[in-house]
């Protein structure tokens, strides 16, 4: 199949939507040259920038983005910020691998919280640490792996029954869980605009201007976009499974869409039962719920995944619905104030497709769901590899991408596979 180059997404992000009008960065036009150009202006890309601005503080740095800020993935998402590696990576037989990747997962949460301050950005940043639960045979297997690698790396944690969990959440869905301080929520549309609005003057962001095609030219590459484009020495991929359409890796990388939704403001009475203070709850299965509360008293799940294309949000909402109202029933019926789909890079083993993939093009894609830190991690560490400085060892600390076979043998097994986890764990949806 042909990999699309640009994201579409059938309805605005939510997230981004409940944020003051701005005045967006200019798009490209005519023609330039920069030290480095960056495809992507989420937290990968941003995070790329501002390590190589570190390392060479003269050099131009030109950014592309295809859409406006917080409309794309990084505003898309749930706004967990994990200080500890997510819990589908977690295994107490390697311990010593994941204590590093813990350290430098805080590392990097503490850099960002501390730009965050120091430019009074207002994102919601609040430590509220996360939830972890389980209603069914396979979530409470899952659970039982994942306290023993919280032993494993004596990590903080609390367990809690059905009823504990009730008086924290407000909900009796769940018959067990755990507690990990280990974690920041954020409105994550604010957060990466106030990244991208931060950044030093010679790094030139173009929102609404999405790559369109880039080719070798001798010793250098050329980046077109509609109106414009720049010659450059590097370029670095950071628009995740849409870095197909460039160079990176088919074979290994795929693009999966994920929906959230977000109710009206709840009602006092329950509020105070269910949010006696801000809560984020992650699914003890991979197919599972994703929920948090909102700091203005609103309930977010993000849930249900399809292949390659974005499926009907109307549709979605009804099947959102239901699993929203299955875990608090006294709010039925449910209203979504809004509904949208957003999209991740995934590889078949959760690695990443890092490094250098031509002379001059990186990529760092396949963030699995990873999120805010993770992406943060990579991009900062590809900036240095690029420059030829030290640099972890990446497939080391999260091994290689593994093939995936071609269409349509992928999506068949895709949806095979889907099929089986949803009817294993299917209280967990």
């Amino acid at each position: 199949m042909a990999w699309p180059n640009l994201p579409s997404h059938e309805r605005p992000c939510g997230w981004n939507l409940w944020l003051p009008d701005r005045e967006p960065f200019p798009t490209l036009r005519g023609d330039a040259t920069a030290d480095l150009v960056i495809v992507g202006a989420g937290y990968t890309g941003l995070a790329a920038a501002m390590a190589w601005q570190d390392a060479r503080p003269h050099d131009r740095i030109k950014i592309l983005d295809a859409e406006r800020l917080g409309e794309g993935s990084p505003g898309r998402n749930s706004g967990f910020m994990l200080e500890i590696a997510l819990a589908n990576d977690a295994s107490p037989k390697e311990l010593e691998r994941m204590s590093r990747l813990n350290a430098l997962t805080r590392q990097t949460m503490a850099r960002l919280r501390q730009r965050v301050e120091a430019h009074g950005i207002d994102c919601q940043l609040q430590h509220s640490g996360t939830y972890r639960a389980a209603s069914s045979p396979a979530g409470r297997q899952f659970l039982a792996s994942y306290r023993a690698f919280l032993d494993s790396a004596k990590l903080r944690y609390d367990t809690l029954d059905g009823d504990a969990l009730a008086e924290r959440i407000g909900t009796r869905y769940y018959t067990e869980g755990l507690y990990s301080p280990d974690c920041y929520l954020v409105q994550p549309a604010a957060l990466i605009r106030g990244l991208a609005e931060t950044l030093p003057a010679n790094v030139e962001l173009h929102e609404q201007c999405p790559a369109t095609a880039i080719h070798r030219d001798n010793e250098s590459w050329r980046v077109i976009t509609a109106e414009g484009e720049i010659r450059t020495p590097r370029v670095i991929l950071a628009n995740n499974a849409f870095a197909r359409a460039f160079g990176a890796d088919a074979s290994r990388l795929t693009a999966i869409y994920t929906y959230a939704a977000v109710t009206a403001v709840l009602a006092d009475s329950n509020r105070t039962r269910i949010m006696p203070q801000t809560w984020g709850l992650l699914p003890a299965h991979r197919l599972g719920c994703t929920l948090r509360t909102t700091s203005d008293g609103r309930l977010m799940i993000r849930s249900r995944y399809s292949y390659e294309r974005e499926a009907s949000n109307t549709r979605i909402e009804d099947s959102l619905k239901a699993s929203l109202e299955a875990r608090f029933p006294e709010l039925a019926p449910i209203r979504f104030e809004r509904v949208w789909g957003g999209t991740t890079g995934l590889t078949h083993n959760g690695a990443p497709l890092w490094g250098e993939i031509q002379p001059g093009l990186y990529v760092s894609a396949g963030c699995n769901g990873g999120g805010i830190v993770k992406g943060t991690f990579l991009g900062n560490a590809l900036a240095r590899h690029a420059l030829g400085l030290p640099v972890e060892d990446i497939q080391a600390l999260f091994g290689r991408a593994s093939w995936m076979p071609p269409e349509p043998v992928r999506r068949i097994g895709f949806h095979l596979t889907a099929a089986l986890e949803r009817r294993k764990a299917s209280r967990e949806t």
